[in-house]
């Protein structure tokens, strides 16, 4: 029996849980358009709380009597990086491999579109006079 596990029931869970299902709603919005910025801006975000996890985990680390009923938030920042660090790594993956398939989809695109606009070239100037 392991008696030292952290609760489930704690306040910290909710706004996670909430945040993530925001963060799944805006992936899916996302990956269904083509609006490239938006994914990119998107990416950026994930990655720079990616980034501030350690800063976040000293901070949160300092404060957690004010939101939470125990002390999530070890000095070497391992649950943070699990709930944290984790998802939104696997999330900006998510969105550049979609954005890498959709950019690969539109070169496809615009060659055959390329393509197409030579050989209706080619047949317009091998017609006699």
């Amino acid at each position: 029996m392991v008696h030292n596990a952290k609760k489930r029931t704690s306040s910290l869970y909710c706004p996670i849980n909430n945040f993530y299902q925001l963060v799944s709603l805006r992936v899916m919005s996302v990956l269904e358009s083509d609006e490239f910025m938006l994914a990119f801006i998107d990416v950026f975000f994930y990655l720079a709380g990616v980034y501030l996890a350690e800063r976040i985990n000293r901070v949160m680390g300092d404060c957690w009597r004010s939101f939470a009923s125990q002390n999530y938030f070890d000095p070497h920042g391992v649950f943070l990086s699990v709930v944290w660090s984790g998802p939104l790594l696997i999330i900006a993956t998510i969105i550049l491999m979609n954005s890498l398939f959709s950019l690969c989809y539109m070169i496809v695109r615009w060659k055959r579109a390329e393509l197409r606009h030579r050989a209706r070239l080619a047949r317009g100037s091998n017609k006699p006079d």
